[in-house]
């Protein structure tokens, strides 16, 4: 494990993506833009929004139907718990923001035993405003918190979330069980498991 140039103590709200952070990956990224006829090799989100407007709606009802079938695939990345347990204790904030559907969001943290750790109002979905990669979604919980870039961070595994967070100011850890992931540059630190964030957190 490479020492964190981070005190995670420092560190009183914890912002986290869902689908391969709290979740263990799952979700074919190409087979869904295929099913919903978007080209390779660009975002689902930046594909529907290229559309012209009335074909728009009718893919992301797809998008939002094919993202409830991988809700039921579901299963809680290993730490998860422990680690949003650790941070309940130590009275931290936490919150969601993902690229996925608010409806799906919902489910899936039912499904993974982990909604109880998120107020409803700090899930942030494609269908709460602007998604990451921009720093919207990341303003708005720091507001809600009335909490500082020094003292805010997000988890995640996907350039999204590394980009998200450079553009808001805050710490970006990159969750890499494979520790070879080509965005590793972009962030302030990378851990191959959660548990790892959660062993720099005394009880």
């Amino acid at each position: 494990m490479t020492p964190s140039p981070l005190n995670f103590r420092d560190f009183r709200c914890w912002i986290f993506d869902l689908d391969g952070t709290l979740t263990v990956p799952v979700h074919d990224f190409d087979a869904m833009r295929r099913e919903i006829g978007l080209p390779p090799g660009v975002g689902t989100l930046e594909g529907l929004a290229a559309l012209p407007a009335d074909q728009r709606q009718e893919r992301r009802r797809q998008l939002d139907a094919i993202g409830w079938r991988y809700v039921e695939m579901a299963e809680p990345q290993p730490g998860a718990s422990g680690l949003l347990n650790t941070l309940q204790q130590r009275g931290c904030h936490t919150g969601l923001v993902t690229r996925n559907a608010r409806r799906n969001a919902l489910g899936t943290l039912d499904r993974i035993g982990l909604r109880h750790h998120f107020e409803d109002q700090a899930v942030l979905s494609r269908d709460d405003g602007v998604a990451k990669p921009a720093p919207d979604p990341i303003h708005r919980l720091m507001k809600l918190w009335q909490a500082s870039p020094a003292e805010t961070l997000i988890v995640g595994d996907a350039i999204y979330d590394l980009e998200a967070g450079r553009a808001a100011g805050i710490p970006a850890i990159l969750l890499d069980p494979s520790g070879n992931s080509e965005h590793r540059s972009l962030a302030t630190h990378c851990v191959a498991h959660l548990e790892e964030l959660s062993s720099d957190l005394p009880e």
